[in-house]
């Protein structure tokens, strides 16, 4: 007999509701949900997987142990579990909390008791090195918030925009939460159908970008000067919003001031785009009159990434494109306490210098997290504070983290590296233990985490009141011994002595934005659906009835209007950050780049449409494509070095050289090499053979202690200067070596 049943896609943050088929007790099919009220049918290819996911025969149904003649061997969860509590409780007291360390990937987030449980552990163990991607890919957005500021009745929706400006994502292949917020493509030709005007800043011809009102496709890095220039030109030309930023804001002479130097002729120099473009992109942004600017982990990556994310909120806050009284609230929570806010700033703080501090490079905590691209050196550098411990949850530090050659090293050099994993990865290859979990649909899930972005991270989240439960749909596999990621670590504090107090926090929320703790029964293993209740505790919409709208359901409330501000507040968006202009004045004073003619190619990221950071290799739907991460380049620069499509390219920075398959995009702008991260495998064999079967990890060409934002720790991770040339000798793809 088969059944379908509504559920949650929990391959990435977006969360769609799809239709699982369900035949013997597998997963045999997946599909669109039409009745799901948000996502209407749609589903990507990588949520198309799930049953290969689920069924398929490189999946680890046993926890793993590294053995001493360097075979992974099953062990019983159980029994890992037991001597990894022993081998921790070892460090702990020789060394101290500050000697373990976790660091909670992407997929860590796709579950939503995973990240409280192993941050209650932490806790308890009294250990503060908890790391993230997000100081790897995005740390200017927390940061630059802290410094100017939030609103706290949001941002203007994308539903009602009149002009939206995307600077450096591509919603309609990245297929995630962002801006738009739900189906990336599809809401993107609907705004532009009814109208809505679109400014796309990229050095990309992405399929955004064509679908732009103007797109400025600058030189990579000088997004920082064309943000400047757009908003001289909006103030010197008096399209500012006066009377909000008379009310709610300051700074706003020195702001003017700082952005004086950006002409538009200036800008066209050195960003390389048209003067007249950049001011009717201004133009179109300032007139609107409702609308919002967003920012992609591409001008995260790049140099001065926080400045351009602050820019990017001066130029929403000059335009007040913030909610006001009387507004309506677009999403008064679900699962999470109700959210009926002033139409008031929340005042600026700190962006780092507080918290834990490193003992590498002068690096602090900062509003993003501490810095995940100094974890590898925390690791190799001896003396007290070492990092002898680590455990992953949900990532893959040797594909994904920058400087791979540091991260080998480091990896190798724990006394215990434990990852939860369900494959055996890069990093679960040089694990001592892995510990085998079950997968999406063998456990209940909801969709609180993404709700948590919509009320802390502009442009993310759910901009309606929506919500969804999914019930477990199958079993694991007979004879498998898998367990849950929050599992493993209410064993490990069972068996280590620890009580674990419970909070629904999640990285990107401040440390105020959790409800209070509560402490977890550990006599007695909770089930996850006891977990998902603490979670909700006080939500707007009680879990049950969730549970009773079994597609999801968009729980509208027209009485939820932004109230008016407080008289008692005085709080006021900073547009004048010392450190934020300080940096903008080093702008002004960049000379021309001095590695241009050794290294005169940059090399960007870009998102692979059916892949999600290291995740989907192993599934043939998703490699029918691109099995590797190709080399893209413009076909005028591919001729001109004698490429060919298919062909090896050798690619080479100040740290480090790789190999690429070279493949021609002519949406690029020339001079560039467009490479997905996150690819790659550990090294060894032939190499030409591993480029063009698992692809190359980007993260060689790219040192941790070099040209690194001083605040957040990350490296320069795009526009990265490369030197690129035909590789000397070149097998047929396929070749045997």
């Amino acid at each position: 007999m088969t059944e379908v049943h509504p559920t949650i896609c929990r391959v990435c943050a977006a969360h769609c509701g799809i239709l699982a088929e369900v035949a013997g007790g597998r997963i045999v099919a997946v599909a669109g949900d039409r009745d799901n009220p948000l996502y209407r049918g749609y589903i990507c290819p990588k949520g198309r997987t799930l049953a290969e996911q689920q069924n398929h025969p490189a999946r680890l149904l046993h926890s793993m142990k590294h053995a001493q003649d360097g075979v992974h061997a099953p062990i019983t969860h159980g029994q890992a579990i037991d001597e990894i509590a022993a081998r921790l409780q070892e460090i702990l007291a020789r060394h101290g909390p500050r000697a373990v360390a976790i660091y909670t990937g992407t997929y860590a987030y796709m579950y939503p008791a995973a990240a409280p449980v192993a941050m209650a552990w932490m806790n308890a163990i009294g250990s503060p090195m908890r790391f993230a991607p997000a100081t790897i890919d995005k740390p200017g957005k927390g940061i630059a918030m802290a410094l100017h500021g939030r609103w706290e009745a949001g941002p203007q929706t994308f539903d009602a925009a009149d002009a939206w400006m995307i600077v450096g994502a591509n919603p309609p292949a990245s297929r995630s939460i962002g801006a738009p917020p739900n189906n990336g493509a599809g809401q993107l030709h609907q705004a532009v159908r009814r109208g809505m005007q679109l400014v796309v800043i990229d050095p990309r011809r992405t399929e955004t970008a064509r679908l732009a009102t103007v797109h400025l496709q600058g030189r990579p890095g000088q997004d920082p000067a064309i943000l400047a220039g757009m908003l001289r030109v909006i103030l010197a030309e008096g399209r500012h919003d006066r009377d909000f930023l008379t009310a709610n804001a300051q700074g706003l002479d020195r702001l003017a001031a700082a952005v004086e130097p950006f002409t538009p002729d200036v800008v066209a120099r050195r960003a390389d785009v048209p003067a007249e473009l950049l001011v009717r992109a201004a133009r179109i942004f300032a007139n609107g009159p409702r609308g919002f600017a967003v920012a992609g982990t591409g001008p995260n990556m790049a140099p001065r990434g926080t400045l351009s994310e602050y820019l990017l909120l001066c130029l929403n806050t000059v335009c007040g494109r913030w909610l006001r009284a009387g507004e309506r609230v677009p999403n008064p929570g679900v699962l999470m306490p109700a959210f009926l806010p002033r139409a008031q700033a929340v005042a600026p703080v700190p962006g780092w210098g507080f918290g834990e501090q490193m003992r590498v490079r002068g690096l602090t905590m900062s509003a993003a997290g501490l810095p995940t691209a100094a974890l590898a050196e925390e690791i190799l550098l001896e003396g007290e504070g070492k990092v002898r411990a680590l455990i992953c949850v949900g990532g893959n530090p040797v594909a994904a983290w920058p400087d791979q050659q540091k991260t080998l090293e480091a990896m190798r050099r724990l006394d215990l590296l434990v990852t939860i994993d369900c494959e055996m990865s890069a990093t679960a290859r040089l694990a001592h233990y892995v510990i085998a979990p079950r997968l999406s649909l063998e456990q209940p899930g909801i969709t609180l985490p993404v709700e948590t972005l919509s009320g802390y991270a502009y442009g993310m989240g759910y901009e309606a009141p929506y919500a969804q439960y999914a019930p477990a749909l199958v079993d694991p596999p007979a004879g498998s011994d898998v367990v849950e990621d929050w599992e493993f670590f209410h064993g490990l504090a069972q068996r280590m002595g620890l009580s674990l107090s419970l909070q629904a926090a999640y990285p990107w929320m401040p440390a105020t934005g959790a409800a209070e703790p509560v402490a977890l029964d550990m006599e007695h293993r909770p089930t996850t659906d006891d977990l998902l209740e603490l979670l909700t505790r006080g939500s707007r919409i009680p879990l049950a009835e969730l549970r009773s709208h079994p597609h999801g359901q968009v729980f509208g409330d027209g009485s939820a209007t932004v109230r008016p501000k407080d008289p008692a507040c005085t709080a006021r968006l900073e547009l004048a950050d010392p450190a934020m202009l300080e940096e903008l004045g080093e702008v002004v004073r960049e000379a021309d780049d001095d590695e241009a003619r050794e290294f005169p190619y940059r090399l960007i990221p870009r998102r692979l449409p059916d892949v999600y950071n290291s995740f989907g290799r192993s599934y043939a739907l998703l490699v029918r494509k691109f099995r590797t991460n190709p080399a893209f380049m413009h076909p005028d620069d591919l001729a001109a070095l004698g490429v060919r499509y298919g062909e090896l390219v050798e690619i080479r920075s100040n740290h480090g050289t790789i190999l690429g398959v070279a493949a021609a995009d002519a949406g690029l702008r020339r001079g560039l090499v467009s490479m997905s991260h996150a690819f790659g495998d550990l090294p060894g064999g032939d190499e030409e053979e591993r480029v063009r079967s698992v692809g190359s990890t980007i993260s060689r060409l790219i040192p941790v202690d070099r040209d690194f934002d001083p605040h957040s720790g990350m490296p320069r991770m795009s526009a990265v200067p490369v030197n690129v040339r035909r590789h000397a000798v070149q097998r047929p793809a396929g070749e045997p070596a």
